[in-house]
């Protein structure tokens, strides 16, 4: 399977061989960390990262990815850069695309969040690095999706109902399994990026998917049918909820996190401090160890930072039944194996 050159700005948009082919690499590379295998696939290639937000562990697992396969990621800012913005003058992306293109193996983007003027723009931005880029354009997190936290995801849902973290990836063992998707209560004003790709991701490998949510917290609706369409396809279940237990019966796996209204962008802005008075009025939409009992011995996960006493109790997160530290470990291994795969070539 090639796919060298290969963007990824959503799972959606790869096949299931290839999102398994990811996982199987990123598996085995994990058993064998630190082989010879591995360790020169990108030497002397940059990897270049385009923060508009920030992120402790996108940052530090692309870094860490990079130097553990022989090459190097450099951190860059627009701040930094002389970049067109709606406001001020300075490079196109076409410009910028195609010089990044001469100095790098691959171009990583984050932009999300209080980066934006209304949703559907980061989405936009990448697109249109990827028309004029020559290297593959991996999403780091943007307004609509996260792939490389997808993929973590499924990886350590299949590890945890396999053998266990580190022993390989089964992807047929999440069919049937029920992947609860939950908003909860928080201070944090989150993109819709994480959950919209739990919620791909999970249909896409057979898994029974139920979405709950209080009103006036609806997600995008063209995620929304591509998670019935994928759940159509795969024979399971698909629901919608907004009762805040119901949800969680004969749960296998539950991902609890706070999101913010389609309210958020107003008139060009985004209204952060709205939001988080907004979605602080809900706390009964808390993930907890009472709530968990009505599961099939459910997962608990997240994509982290989790807000703790919000959107989930500490019993929860700190429990034996939790995969987040094993998830975030993850995003190292997913994005060796992407970055292998993309940027390595021959």
């Amino acid at each position: 399977m090639d796919l060298y050159g290969r963007d990824l700005l959503t799972t959606q948009e790869w096949s299931k061989a290839e999102l398994d082919a990811v996982l199987q690499l990123a598996a085995n590379m994990k058993r064998n960390r630190f082989s010879d295998e591995y360790t020169s696939i990108l030497k002397h290639k940059t990897f270049l990262m385009f923060f508009y937000n920030p992120s402790v562990r996108t940052r530090q697992s692309f870094e860490s990815a990079a130097t553990e396969l022989g090459g190097h990621a450099q951190f860059l800012e627009p701040k930094a850069m002389r970049l067109k913005t709606a406001k001020t003058a300075g490079e196109t992306v076409e410009d910028a695309a195609r010089v990044m293109s001469r100095y790098g193996a691959g171009l990583g983007i984050r932009i999300l969040e209080d980066k934006i003027s209304a949703y559907g723009e980061g989405d936009e931005l990448l697109r249109e690095y990827a028309r004029w880029a020559d290297i593959p354009v991996i999403s780091m997190a943007h307004d609509k999706y996260h792939p490389c936290q997808g993929l973590a995801d499924a990886m350590g849902w299949a590890e945890w109902f396999g053998e266990g973290p580190g022993h390989g990836v089964d992807t047929s063992l999440l069919k049937g399994k029920k992947l609860l998707v939950t908003w909860g209560h928080g201070a944090l004003a989150r993109s819709w990026c994480s959950v919209q790709e739990a919620l791909l991701i999970g249909s896409r490998f057979g898994m029974d998917v139920t979405l709950a949510y209080p009103q006036g917290f609806d997600l995008d609706s063209e995620v929304i049918s591509w998670t019935r369409q994928n759940c159509v396809e795969n024979g399971r279940d698909f629901a919608i909820t907004h009762d805040v237990r119901q949800g969680y019966d004969g749960a296998h796996v539950v991902y609890s996190r706070h999101w913010m209204s389609p309210q958020a962008y107003q008139n060009g802005e985004f209204l952060k401090q709205q939001e988080i008075e907004k979605g602080l009025e809900y706390p009964q939409w808390i993930c907890d160890a009472e709530r968990m009992k009505l599961t099939d011995n459910a997962l608990f996960t997240h994509p982290m930072p989790v807000d703790r006493g919000h959107e989930v109790t500490d019993e929860v997160a700190s429990g034996p039944r939790s995969c987040i530290y094993d998830v975030a470990e993850n995003r190292l291994h997913v994005q060796k194996a992407l970055m292998a795969l993309t940027m390595a070539g021959n």
